[in-house]
């Protein structure tokens, strides 16, 4: 399945691919939800149990979830007869997302980390790296231009098509 695709215009607002995709993965069940199939997590149970998320809300968004092409549902390898859920290539494309969002909530909100990534022997940091020129990015290199009509940084600019 393809995940659908939206049209940056009609999400209200500033048209943004952030906004397209929080009205997918911007709820909290849904990250955590994600965060539990990375992990290895792919039933129903595991998910509820590891998230804490109440039945009938995860059931909603792990439905929704498939049907936005960020999961699927499949039979269990150890129980062909149960499905599970697993990650799309567009799911396994936010294992970024929740990485940094790990690697922010350790600095600035847990008092002690409680999990810690790993990569080979040694602790994993995540460097950017420009994927066109191989060089680092460092923070401040990296400037937003605006390509959606009638928009600037600041907002809509007065008297483009359709802005008031």
């Amino acid at each position: 399945m393809t995940t659908p695709r939206t049209d940056p215009y009609e999400v209200p607002g500033r048209p943004c691919s952030i906004a397209a995709a929080l009205q997918v993965v911007g709820d909290r069940w849904s990250l955590l939800a994600i965060r539990e199939i990375m992990f290895g997590n792919h039933r129903f149970r595991q998910i509820a149990k590891n998230t804490g998320a109440p039945t009938d809300r995860l059931s909603a968004r792990l439905k929704s979830l498939v049907a936005d092409g960020i999961l699927e549902r499949r039979p269990l390898s150890d129980e062909p007869r149960h499905d599970g859920y697993y990650l799309t290539e567009a799911g396994r494309d936010l294992l970024g997302v929740i990485r940094e969002l790990l690697r922010w909530g350790d600095r600035w909100l847990t008092t002690s980390p409680p999990m810690k990534l790993r990569h080979h022997d040694h602790d994993f940091t995540p460097r950017a790296i420009c994927a066109h020129c191989g060089e680092p990015v460092a923070q401040g290199e990296v400037q937003a231009e605006v390509t959606a009509e009638g928009w600037s940084l600041k907002g809509p600019v007065a008297g483009s098509p359709g802005q008031a």
